[in-house]
């Protein structure tokens, strides 16, 4: 038998394909929203494995849906169903609009789902011809060849060849651009309620509303990007019930699972009768394992307790960042929803946020950006005072150390 021998972060360097620079220090052992890396150092996590541990690391009840479900099915194929599954499917219609779910790994997994069932449904439904996806400027909505090109961002597209055709980006909350180039060969609008990778910007109740309306004009389907904003993110189950309007189709991923790799696509019967038997697929999709966990995540995240206490943490993290920028003029705009919150950086740490990143893991806290501009916070959903005003403490301390030299 061959000796293992022991990792530490100069492993990743050899070892991994070079697409990402991971921080310094290897987290072991996470509870709640504390983790502990190889050396013990203890660190309070505001990153939230960027919006998925809704519930913190090692949840009691999530970590006993994996434990009694592990013990009895893990994986049947697409070939059967499961009971995890289809009661996961239940909570999810009961609690939205939607009619009809369909199960995958991860959030580009989802939307690649939903923009093959907005171009099917527009083919089959309506003509060959009505193809186009209308996107926005930064967006994010996965690494698939077919999803990265629907994203606004060129810089995680370009360089892999010939993209999917007739897709078009303008420019997020501006309706005129919309209307510019929606038309009756437009087959969906597809967004983020909030932008995440692009900034945290939320969409205006204006700009929402518009899109709902020329969907209808256009026969086209209004297809939400939830996979950040969903699942109590914002306070609400999901951000599309802040705006009074609904989506056609709407894609959730990320803290479904609270850590477990889970996500769905959700639409309507009228629009999921498009899809017949065989038409897309999925092997892991639905597995008893992943559902058991969204089940239990779900029943934690779609109550009151958990959506009436994100506001409150919203307003705690605010008021930091406000006395934060009093203090020393660094933050051109606090934004976002929730606990999707964006700082927008200015004056002396203009697009410094990847220092701002190292100088917090040198105090013990784990943060995240959104572009190298912008500090984003995107913590369990359940993180307490004390370890909000614990972190901000440290975020603090970070930027006087910046400042200071």
């Amino acid at each position: 038998m061959t000796q293992h021998q022991a990792v530490n972060r100069q492993t990743f360097d050899q070892v991994m394909l070079p697409i990402y620079s991971p921080a310094e220090f290897i987290p072991v052992k996470g509870q709640g929203s504390r983790v502990w890396d190889q050396q013990g150092k203890e660190y309070i996590d505001f990153a939230g494995g960027i919006a998925v541990l809704a519930l913190g690391h090692c949840h009691p009840s999530l970590v006993a849906a994996v434990r009694k479900q592990s013990e009895k099915l893990w994986h049947v194929s697409n070939i059967f169903t499961n009971e995890e599954a289809l009661t996961l499917a239940q909570k999810l219609i009961n609690a939205t609009f939607a009619d009809r779910v369909f199960f995958v790994n991860s959030g580009a997994e989802a939307n690649e789902a939903a923009f093959k069932l907005a171009r099917h449904y527009a083919i089959t439904k309506h003509s060959p011809y009505k193809t186009k996806i209308i996107a926005f400027k930064q967006a994010f909505h996965g690494r698939t060849f077919f999803t990265v090109s629907v994203g606004g961002q060129a810089k995680y597209a370009d360089g892999f060849g010939p993209k999917p055709a007739d897709i078009i980006h303008v420019p997020f909350n501006d309706l005129d651009a919309v209307k510019a180039v929606i038309d009756e060969n437009t087959c969906a609008v597809v967004l983020e309620p909030v932008q995440g990778e692009g900034g945290v910007t939320a969409a205006t109740p204006e700009f929402m509303q518009g899109l709902r309306q020329l969907c209808d004009e256009n026969k086209a389907l209004l297809v939400f990007d939830e996979v950040q904003s969903g699942m109590g993110r914002t306070g609400k189950l999901f951000s599309y019930m802040h705006y009074g309007i609904a989506p056609d189709v709407l894609t959730t991923a990320k803290a479904l699972g609270g850590g477990f790799p889970i996500s769905a696509m959700i639409t309507t019967n009228e629009i999921a009768q498009a899809m017949e038997v065989g038409s897309h697929g999925t092997t892991y999709g639905g597995n008893p394992l992943a559902c058991a966990v969204g089940n239990a995540a779900f029943d934690i995240i779609n109550t009151d307790e958990v959506l009436d206490g994100v506001a409150k943490r919203r307003e705690l993290f605010v008021s930091h960042l406000n006395k934060l920028n009093d203090k020393y003029g660094i933050f051109a705009e606090i934004r976002g929803m929730g606990l999707l919150i964006g700082a927008e950086l200015d004056g002396k740490l203009l697009n410094r946020a990847k220092d701002i990143l190292q100088a917090s893991a040198d105090e013990g806290l784990m943060m995240l950006s959104a572009g190298s501009n912008v500090l984003r916070f995107t913590p369990s959903l359940i993180i307490s005072e004390e370890e909000i005003n614990s972190g901000m403490e440290k975020l603090a301390t970070a930027i006087e150390t910046l400042l200071a030299k």
